[in-house]
């Protein structure tokens, strides 16, 4: 929902923040302000992902009606998240168009002249929902989002997880479905030589599309189609469980609006784990252990003004 905008008497505000989530069909922008441990989305804008040179000044310049102190990005990758890097805050060799070897942080180090944090889209949506959403109190959070593409963020003890480069659990390597000939969407980890494709490749938005020759929101009705995509949501989740022991799971994304695939990759979760892990919140509360973001679809913005907020704060 678009929040009023503001544009004049901002000086009244003693904190806001700046906060960028980017995605490959849209980027989502927007102003919050930090008061009293609280942080309020006040103004949002939502621009087209073009091209990188066509749309980064236009964010600049609706950024700069406000006096923002700190400005959180968070986007879709590949990133270089290593601050001692030449490339640092670059979107690195992605498919899309006016993106590949883009600085994006720093034309707007350049024109706010403001610190920056900068992150995964995912990661970002993982820090929004566990500072302020669903895994909020919680040590470990596993944040997947399940769309155009399937990524997974990780906030641990504080921290949001990157490591050599950033999680990639999309592509995490799975079993195909016995019934299933698709070989998979993903260039990369396609099944074409029998040895099983990844997540993504099989479950991701564009993939149901293929797979049954239309999209799914079209497809509520086919009950086949959602207990494929779970049989593979399963697999995922399971593998979260196994790798990171998250105290919470979310999934979010397009996909998850099918509200029907939420018991249905819980059964097939605990199916996969299969008595392995003894909790109480696999074995008895696994309805309040895989869960929506509280956040809604403003869990990347919550967690891009979050870097924002943790920018100021270094």
């Amino acid at each position: 929902m678009m929040k009023k905008i503001l544009k004049k008497g901002t000086e009244k505000y003693s904190m806001l923040i700046g906060g960028i989530e980017a995605g490959g069909t849209k980027i989502i922008c927007g102003i919050g302000e930090w008061k009293e441990g609280n942080l309020k989305i006040l103004s949002e804008k939502r621009f087209p992902t073009t091209t990188a040179a066509q749309v980064i000044p236009e964010m600049i310049a609706w950024f700069k009606q406000y006096n923002v102190r700190a400005l959180g990005i968070a986007s879709f990758g590949p990133l270089d998240l290593k601050k001692n890097s030449t490339t640092y805050g670059y979107i690195k060799a992605t498919p899309k168009k006016g993106w590949q070897d883009v600085d994006f942080t720093g034309p707007f180090a350049k024109a706010l002249n403001v610190p920056i944090e900068f992150d995964t889209d995912v990661n970002g949506a993982a820090l929004g929902e566990a500072v302020y959403g669903a895994g909020k109190g919680c040590e470990v959070v596993a944040y997947m989002t399940v769309g155009t593409g399937i990524g997974v963020g990780l906030f641990a003890n504080g921290h949001l997880l990157h490591g050599l480069v950033h999680p990639e659990a999309g592509h995490m390597r799975i079993l195909r479905h016995p019934k299933d000939t698709y070989k998979g969407s993903c260039a990369f980890h396609n099944d074409t030589e029998g040895a099983g494709g990844c997540l993504e490749g099989y479950a991701c938005g564009p993939a149901i599309a293929e797979r049954w020759g239309a999209p799914g929101e079209t497809l509520r009705d086919r009950k086949e189609v959602w207990e494929m995509e779970a049989y593979y949501l399963g697999q995922g989740v399971a593998n979260l469980v196994l790798l990171y022991s998250p105290d919470r799971i979310i999934i979010g994304g397009g996909v998850m609006h099918q509200a029907q695939l939420f018991d249905m990759v819980r059964k097939e979760t605990r199916k996969n784990v299969n008595g392995y892990i003894h909790s109480e919140m696999l074995d008895e509360k696994i309805d309040k252990y895989i869960v929506p973001p509280a956040l809604g679809d403003h869990a990347g913005l919550m967690g891009a003004l979050e870097l924002g907020r943790r920018a100021l704060l270094k």
